[in-house]
């Protein structure tokens, strides 16, 4: 299932709907008590589908960890308006603790993220007993997990984080994101610290989670391969804003933005013989805290004329249910090499 990420209501309601997103950090402490302002999220909105898994990916410090900790809300956001199931959050209809049993995280480091002072099976059913559910109850659920995870309680429920590897850690921090039986996970680099050989488990492991549990994900990650094996929908980050976003194999085969055709090229071949000869994207990501005018990725793109320096494109549709931050991709905009043939309807 595909949405347009500004879809709201009718038959294709989305899970979660995400609308002008902000988190600035900073503006304190300098001269006259004003330090300078890092936009790590600069005004965001999708949607993600029930069911659907949706991929986010983009470069260090592009805004992918703070947009999912702004919806967890670890991190409170400084505007913008949180949908899910059609109820907005922070009113009655959906406190933050009704909200935080719907929607739960896997975060990347698997060992700081648990409590080094309780056991395994003791984790798993923190959340379950802080909701109001009995000691016996929650630990029957938590050995329930632990076996769906592939940990038999027995062997593993009495021991404590650092007695157990990094791989059996992040199945420990999935079981206690499914305790509270969420409808939606955000999985934060979930996989990226595993060998590649746990990676593929876990994987595994989540598709068949979702599949039995009916849940609906936001897969963040930095391997694109990893990404088109999980991903119904891909979103691509920049300098804290939304570059592009559609179904993952338009997105992966047909890259609409530069941004994302470069992300893609410069992926290791397994091919022996295959070498880059010229990295298809080359320098850093301009300052988070002085972002360039225009298209903010106009300092690193070959393509960029004088209307991607002095004109912000917006997040437009290039194909059905597929849109694109660029002003090469939209049919008059003005930009020299914009398509002269009218777009799919």
């Amino acid at each position: 299932m595909t949405l347009d990420p500004r879809d709201r209501g009718g038959p294709a309601q989305p899970l979660l709907s995400v609308s002008g997103l902000v988190k600035h950090f900073g503006g304190k402490g300098g001269l006259l008590g004003r330090g300078p302002v890092v936009r790590a999220v600069d005004g965001v909105d999708f949607a993600i589908a029930k069911g659907e898994t949706l991929g986010v990916v983009g470069e260090s410090g592009c805004g992918k960890s703070t947009t999912a900790r702004l919806l967890m809300q670890i991190n409170r956001p400084d505007a913008g308006d949180i949908v899910f199931d059609g109820e907005k959050l922070g009113t009655r209809a959906l406190d933050l603790k009704t909200y935080r049993r719907q929607v739960q995280m896997v975060f990347q480091d698997s060992y700081a993220s648990l409590n080094p002072r309780l056991t395994i099976e003791e984790t798993v059913a923190f959340g379950p007993k802080a909701h109001g559910l009995s000691a016996g109850a929650a630990l029957a659920r938590a050995h329930d997990l632990l076996r769906r995870v592939g940990l038999e309680p027995r062997r593993f429920g009495g021991r404590y984080p650092h007695e157990v590897s990094g791989g059996q850690r992040q199945r420990v921090n999935i079981a206690r994101a499914l305790a509270l039986e969420p409808r939606l996970l955000i999985l934060d680099e979930a996989v990226s610290a595993l060998d590649k050989s746990v990676e593929a488990q876990v994987l595994n492991l989540l598709d068949d989670l979702k599949r039995d549990f009916g849940l609906t994900y936001m897969f963040i990650s930095h391997d694109l391969n990893v990404v088109r094996f999980m991903s119904d929908r891909v979103m691509v980050m920049y300098l804290g804003k939304i570059a592009e976003i559609g179904p993952a194999d338009d997105i992966l085969k047909a890259p609409r933005h530069p941004y994302t055709a470069a992300l893609l090229a410069s992926q290791p071949s397994t091919d022996p013989a295959a070498r880059i000869e010229e990295a298809p994207l080359t320098g850093d990501p301009p300052n988070p805290i002085n972002p360039p005018p225009g298209c903010r990725f106009h300092t690193r793109c070959r393509f960029a004329a004088d209307l991607c320096r002095t004109r912000e494109p917006g997040l437009d549709p290039v194909a059905p249910s597929h849109l694109a931050a660029c002003h090469m991709a939209v049919e008059g905009s003005g930009h020299p090499q914009a398509p002269t043939l009218p777009m799919a309807a």
